[in-house]
């Protein structure tokens, strides 16, 4: 370098360490300047710019149009080329004028003239590319100025030495350089305009991260309007930014399933290509024909192959910041040496304070920079893994439905997806943990030599039992899981079934389900707590056991070995390095096995089997028929016996037809397979054209019945009005308080059973479809409403006349409208054909038809058709008057007839006429136009019925944080306080005997009272590990008798809510409460405050040990806290918030969720996939809307509270320099190590605040619904009933008015009369069917198998091989609808209740069963009395009375016969089914 330099008058040397190291006024050498200070800009440049390049080529965004600011950044280029240019002409001058300028005067003005050139065309190529702030471009000219301060500096002092310029043409243009690169670096911080050509932005609220230049991005400044805005005011959802297009749900989940897709695809070639191996060798046959068939491919090769790109470059991040962090040690060794050279240059000192700040602020950069890129990942993969479980849920078997209920399925949601975001920051420390060991291992031995390797022994050996401590905590979260999974599982069916739960008064019975479920899982937390206690204990010591026996070795093996301030606090320096990867591989090796299990989980799900899309074929068919089956066997499950077999059927284009068959025999399983629902084990199936699908069980969605019926298709609205007319749903709209746009809360649950129906039958019409496949629609509904429909939809005139209808039906009235029958019998057609051959064939359905209806013949049709235009006449009076008087209000649970009819139908057994029935008589009216109502219904108001989720804002209250602390326990609280403050103490302790025994004087090379240093620094050491374990045995226990009581609160006012509670309220929202909300507060809350309690002593700790060593810091502890407290207070509002704005959203997630599973067949049926994919979606991409400025906030506290740390650094290391003289080195070493644990310190303390007050909000919504309303007490002493009660059964009601809640109107209004009440719906719960029938065990078996022959199930319940264990899937779905009531009413004929109430008890079933029940009942409860609700008229006509309620009031109340003669209410029912 010295001969590239020259000689002369214009030469000097490279390097010259009198003028640059050992003097009071440093400088660099002239060739120092030329050379290293003018190249580093230009090697940085061009070692950016390939991967630049690379970038720039990928990015498309449009080009900037040509802006006064991009011209004037392109002038500055071109004039920098030019002054670089004109300093090389100006050597070249020289050259011929006989100067002989040195080489450096070339080469030095090529190299920047060549970067500077370079610099002017990336600026333009990188406009064409739309980039609007260039980081590399700025990074650049910061260095140029940078390296240009110190030849500023020394040209002046070298003339003002000199007393004259010595070459005045460079002095000139090397300050006009300067000038130049200082305007470029000003001009390179503004941004440009947005691209011309970008596609346009229409999100209302986008990100200001797109649009951030790149020094708001490096600082997180364009995060700051959010943090102001949430600390004015609590932020609203409206206030939080779209998401960025690469985060949205639809771009994420695609690239997933891509993916996913493309590794199939691979696995499918590899096993291609394994079968060929095999036919190529015997051998291979041999060894490969053993192996199992390839499963799918592994879904973390698919997360990673996905998100790759950003975990490479977080990598990058990371290494830069892990290098970085070993800087500041060495620093500190230079700082040591200084203070003890009392001859030292005082600018040395101040250098290094300098430097230590400078490498500081760089690892804060890096570092977030490093966490928003991990943690934005870790939201991805949430994304992704919750899209992936979505539409997968969307197509698996039922039998898979089977195993994975939908409370493992929202588990895996909410539960195993969260784990993968959590685990993603810790993913790099795989390779970083053991980079910072071997770095910090390396500098230790260079600074105390062997010794060392007694410490990393140490590390070795804890290394297997952290393993073992891992392996515990895996087997503890794999058990944990599972009880979790049984708890949200049964949770989800009380919800689903609770109002059953409340009509048989099981609540005691199933509290004590879930409350052992709940021990167990109690009983595995307090032993991971226990063993998290222990390793915490092993965490805390290890690094300073590795300190203590490093240290110990030193100066055990040589009395020489003298231990001074620098080896010392170095070393600590180096050990609390250290400290971090030995503290977070424990930790990432617990999360790891505990996704591990996530992971297992998820695997298996998506694994499983999906329904086969081409089940069904779609394209062709035999000409005239638009279904046919040929030789078709069909099962449920691949484990169970078939279901449906040898099936041939063909059903032509536009006929309409029934099917019939007893209870179980496969009608609704027929409707399944030809939805391609069922698992086909041979034969084919076809079908041509669209699909409506109206299951028997209406699934209703929680929006406007508008988009109930329309369900995605456009509104036409002449197709609505036909579609809303011929359901007779026209009438509703006029008293519901929204009319059209009335919503219809989860499940339905304030529309009647019928209403639900005529809704599901209202959505098929509206399709428009090719075929409808009906699935007893008419069941739910009285006989004269049934009639209205089948004339006005289903029948030869109806709206569907000449689409392809086939009918599953028990009402015989139809069947000779039809144009063919099919009877199923045990799965198989038993016959087929039309009506009128069924009946001349005189077999076993012509027999029954018989018996069942002996008024089939041509007297019966002809007076059917006399009274046919009367008849058609009455039915839209009394339709209209129905639906008007029998109307509830928005947010009743059912309309008012429905419950009302449902409650009292018959005395005796009076009959109701259920939501369906018909008002008294009153003058007949006809409605006005259709339009008319239309209109009517269009000028409502929309009503909402389930309100929005209640955010709670501003503070979390302190009654909050007094909650949490009294389940914990208040003396364990104070306990715990003063645990973790003798543990700071004895920390503190611990070091300044460290700094007392550096600081110790030598006598004759060696220090004395060794042994004595080195106990006591070990007992101080081994207490602090003793006081931080009892603080986390002590928050072990405290905590999981927090989350026992909290839950237990929770789980009994969840079960004494009243029905109210729970019709308005989205199951999702409750069993959020019950999943995420008690996952917080059993796995997250202790070891936050734990945390939160460490990061303030170790805060307070290091303030007391640098104001103890240099008072003179008190004097910036003002304004630092100040800046501190000023971006918490900002930082802690606004993450709250967020916080709480994620909980909400979090719920509807779930909630739509389970709506979709829920009704996955009929979406499935419309070809609604997508659709409900998409709404699915746009919910996530809700919640992440809040979880994104979330992570954002973070980042920009941490970037602040850094800076603060970073100036105590500065400030520690600047004060120990002005007053070295009075410091010893010890204390310059205690104060400086502390310092720099404080950054770290100060960013946890409030990120644990904010956490802790943002997790606190769990315990906030967990209070809130365990302190709603609930219902009288169980027992309510004074006035319990004698035993046996009721003897009679008798219940007399006295001017009895009732409504639902407060509020709403009257449903009863002074009901007068002697009645008696009872059970409820089929509705069953997972379990054995011995569970279903005796949860309480009070009954032998005896007698359950008794109760099931009277019901007529024991040939089916004896058949299976588990028998009363026969295990009942999540809502009995392996049972027919007819089965599930059927069970419902054996539990009736096993509780011998003097009250039996049967709502619709046989709605389901078929007339035969129907009649054996009827029979039963009579014999089986002569002695008691009898409430039945019931649609089909001829099985209560043998009853004592009948009641007809109508408006809350009774109607008409006296004999079947009585009411006929009187030709009211009852005779025009009983004339429509043909019994008067």
């Amino acid at each position: 370098m010295d001969a590239l330099c020259g000689s002369g008058e214009l030469g000097s040397k490279f390097w010259d360490s009198n003028l640059s190291v050992h003097t009071d006024n440093p400088d660099f050498t002239p060739c120092f300047q030329n050379s290293v200070l003018a190249w580093v800009p230009c090697i940085y440049l061009w070692a950016a710019l390939p991967c630049y390049l690379f970038c720039l080529q990928h990015r498309h965004q449009g080009y900037i149009v040509l802006s006064r600011l991009s011209r004037l950044k392109t002038a500055l280029g071109v004039l920098l080329w030019c002054v670089s240019w004109t300093d090389l002409f100006y050597s070249f001058h020289g050259l011929v004028h006989g100067w002989a300028p040195a080489p450096i005067f070339f080469v030095t003005p090529l190299v920047v003239g060549v970067t500077m050139l370079l610099a002017t065309l990336l600026i333009q190529y990188e406009r064409l590319q739309g980039v609007r702030s260039s980081g590399v471009l700025i990074i650049f000219w910061f260095l140029c100025v940078v390296c240009g301060i110190i030849p500023f500096r020394s040209k002046i002092l070298s003339a003002l030495a000199q007393g004259k310029i010595s070459d005045p043409f460079r002095f000139t243009t090397f300050y006009i350089y300067f000038a130049l690169v200082l305007s470029a670096l000003i001009l390179s911080c503004f941004r440009e305009k947005p691209p011309f050509f970008s596609p346009k932005n229409i999100d209302p609220n986008p990100c200001p991260e797109a649009g951030a230049g790149f020094l708001s991005r490096l600082s997180f400044w364009w995060f700051t309007k959010l943090a102001i805005l949430g600390y004015r005011r609590p932020l609203e959802e409206w206030d939080l930014w779209c998401l960025n297009k690469e985060d949205r749900s639809h771009v994420v989940v695609q690239r997933l399933l891509q993916e996913r897709k493309k590794q199939r695809e691979q696995a499918a070639r590899h096993q291609a290509a394994e079968a060929s191996g095999k036919r190529l060798s015997s051998e291979g046959e041999v060894l490969l024909g053993g192996r199992p068939q390839a499963r799918e491919p592994p879904f973390l090769r698919a997360l990673m192959a996905t998100f790759g790109s950003s975990f490479l470059l977080s990598m990058c991040f990371k290494l830069i910041q892990d290098l970085l962090s070993f800087i500041n040690p060495q620093l500190l060794s230079v700082l040591i040496r200084f203070i003890s050279n009392p001859t030292a240059p005082t600018w040395w000192g101040f250098l290094v304070a300098g430097l230590m700040f400078v490498c500081s602020v760089m690892q804060t950069l890096i570092l977030h920079q490093y966490y928003h890129c991990i943690f934005v990942m870790g939201l991805r993969f949430r994304t992704g893994i919750i899209g992936v479980i979505y539409r997968k849920a969307l197509v698996i078997t039922n039998s898979v439905k089977r195993e994975s209920t939908v409370g493992e399925i929202v588990n895996l949601m909410s539960v195993d997806a969260q784990r993968f975001m959590d685990v993603v920051p810790f993913i790099n420390l795989l390779w970083s943990a053991p980079l910072q060991i071997i770095l910090a291992v390396y500098f230790l031995w260079q600074n105390l030599g062997p010794s060392v390797l007694a410490g990393v022994a140490l590390m070795v050996l804890l290394i297997p039992l952290n393993g073992a401590v891992a392996v515990k905590m895996r087997a503890f979260q794999v058990e944990q899981m599972k009880f979790k999974d049984s708890r949200i599982k049964l949770m989800s069916e009380i919800l689903g079934g609770i109002k059953v739960l409340k009509l048989y008064a099981w609540e005691p019975s199933f509290l004590k389900q879930v409350e052992d479920i709940r021990q167990d899982e109690l009983r595995l937390m307090r032993q991971a707590a226990y063993l998290h206690a222990t390793s915490t204990f092993i965490w805390i010591c290890t690094p300073f056991l590795v300190t203590l026996t490093t240290l110990g070795m030193y100066v055990s093996v040589d009395k020489n070995n003298v231990l001074d301030a620098e080896k010392a606090f170095v070393s600590v320096s180096l050990f609390n390095i250290l400290k971090i990867p030995l503290n977070m591989l424990p930790q990432l090796i617990s999360n790891l096995a505990q996704t591990s299990v996530s992971l297992k989980r998820i695997q298996h799900f998506l694994s499983q089997d999906e329904l086969d899309s081409q089940c069904v074929e779609r394209k062709t068919i035999t000409p005239g028929y638009t279904v046919t089956i040929h030789n078709g066997t069909f099962t449920w499950s691949q484990n169970l016996p078939p279901t449906l077999h040898s099936l041939d059927i063909q059903v032509p284009k536009g006929a309409l037809v029934a099917v019939v068959g007893p209870v179980g025999c496969g009608k609704s399983s027929l409707l399944s397979a030809l939805l391609g629902e069922m698992e086909k084990l041979e034969g084919k199936v076809y079908m041509k054209g669209s699909v409506a699908y109206v299951p028997q069980q209406a699934w209703i969605q929680n929006c406007t019945l508008q988009e109930n019926v329309l369900f995605g298709q456009a509104l036409d609205p002449k197709r609505y009005r036909q579609a809303l007319e011929a359901c007779a749903l026209l009438a509703d709209l006029e008293v519901l308080p929204g009319g059209s746009k009335t919503e219809i809360g989860e499940k339905g649950i304030n529309l009647s059973g019928g209403q639900r129906q005529r809704v599901s039958l209202a959505r098929a019409v509206y399709s428009d479809a090719d075929i409808f496949l009906l699935d007893d629609p008419l069941s739910a509904v009285d006989s004269h409403v049934a009639k209205h429909i089948f004339d006005r939809v289903i029948g030869p005139e109806g709206v569907l006349a000449g689409k392809t209808r086939v009918l599953v039906t028990h009402g015989i009235s139809f069947l000779p409208q039809t144009d063919f029958v099919i009877v199923l019998a045990d799965g198989q057609v038993s016959e087929i054909g039309t009506y009128a051959a069924l009946l001349q064939r005189n077999g076993s359905f012509a027999n029954f038809l018989r018996n069942y209806a002996p008024g089939e013949g041509k007297e019966h049709q002809e007076a059917d058709s006399r009274t046919a235009l009367e008849d058609r006449e009455d039915e839209e009076v009394l339709l209209i008057e129905d639906t008007l008087s029998n109307h509830t209000d928005l947010t009743d649970n059912e309309p008012v007839t429905y419950e009302v009819q449902k409650q009292f139908m018959r005395q005796l057994s009076a009959m109701s006429l259920e939501g369906e029935g018909q008002g008294r008589p009153v003058s007949r009216r006809r409605l006005g136009a259709a339009e008319k109502v239309v209109q009517a219904t269009e000028a409502k108001a929309s009503q909402v019925l389930t309100q929005e989720e209640k955010v709670e804002m501003g503070t979390v209250k302190l009654s909050v944080f007094w909650d949490y602390a009294r389940a914990v326990g208040l003396c364990a609280t104070l306990v715990i306080c003063l645990l973790h403050g003798g543990q700071s103490a004895a920390a503190i302790g611990a070091n300044v005997w460290l700094s007392a025994w550096t600081s110790e004087a030598v006598v004759n090379g060696q220090q004395n009272n060794t042994s004595q240093r080195l106990g006591v620094y070990a007992a101080l050491g081994i207490l602090q590990g003793l006081l931080v374990m009892l603080s986390a045995v002590t928050m072990a226990v405290g905590g999981v008798q927090a989350a026992r009581l909290l839950h237990q609160a929770l789980l009994h006012n969840k079960m004494r809510s009243p029905q109210s509670f729970f019709d308005t309220t989205p199951s999702g929202r409750i069993l959020n409460r019950f999943s995420k909300d008690i996952c917080i507060i059993d796995e997250v809350l202790a070891p936050t405050i734990l945390m939160l309690l460490n990061s303030f002593y170790n805060s307070i700790s290091t303030l007391v040990v640098i104001v103890a060593s240099t008072p003179l810091f008190a004097v910036v502890i003002l304004p630092l806290a100040v800046f501190y407290l000023f971006v918490q207070r900002l930082y802690v509002a606004t993450s709250r918030q967020l916080k709480r704005l994620e909980s909400v959203s979090r719920s509807p997630i779930y909630s739509h969720f389970l709506e979709t599973v829920t009704g996955s067949s009929v979406i499935r049926a419309y070809g609604r996939s997508q659709d409900f994919e998409a709404i699915s979606d746009a919910k996530v991409d809700t919640n992440q809307r809040s979880c994104y400025p979330y992570i954002a906030s973070n980042r920009w506290l941490g970037v602040r509270v850094e800076f603060v740390g970073n100036c105590v650094v500065l400030f520690t290391a600047l004060f120990a320099v002005i007053g070295r003289s009075s410091l010893s080195p010890g204390l310059v070493g205690l104060s400086v190590s502390y310092a720099l644990q404080v950054t770290l310190a100060l960013n946890w303390m409030i990120r644990t605040i904010s956490d802790l007050e943002s997790n606190i909000v769990a315990v906030e919504r967990v209070k809130e619904y365990s302190k709603t309303e609930t219902e009288a007490p169980w027992v309510v002493e004074g006035s319990r009933p004698p035993v046996g009660w009721p003897l009679q059964g008798e219940v007399e009601f006295r001017n009895y008015s009732v409504r639902y809640r407060p509020g709403l109107e009257l449903v009863l209004k002074d009901l007068s009369l002697q009645v008696r009440g009872g059970e409820k719906d089929p509705i069953l719960f997972s379990g054995t069917l011995r569970m279903n029938l005796d949860p309480f065990g009070n009954y032998s078996e005896e007698d359950m198998w008794r109760a099931l022959e009277q019901s007529h199930l024991h040939t089916f319940v004896s058949s299976q091989p588990a028998g009363l264990d026969f295990q009942c899937s999540e809502g009995g779905e392996n049972l027919s609808v007819g089965q599930r009531q059927l069970v419902c009413l054996a539990r009736a004929l096993l509780r011998k209740s003097r009250i039996l109430v049967l709502d619709e008890a046989t709605a389901a079933i078929d007339l035969e069963t129907d009649d054996l029940i009827q029979a039963t009942i009579h014999t089986q409860f002569e002695a008691c009395t009898v409430l039945t609700i019931a649609h089909r008229l001829n099985t209560i006509m043998d009853y004592t009375r009948v009641l007809v309620l109508d408006k809350g009031t009774i109607a008409e109340f006296d004999s079947p016969t009585n009411l006929i003669a009187a030709r009211g209410i009852f005779y025009g029912m009983a004339r429509d089914a043909g019994l008067a």
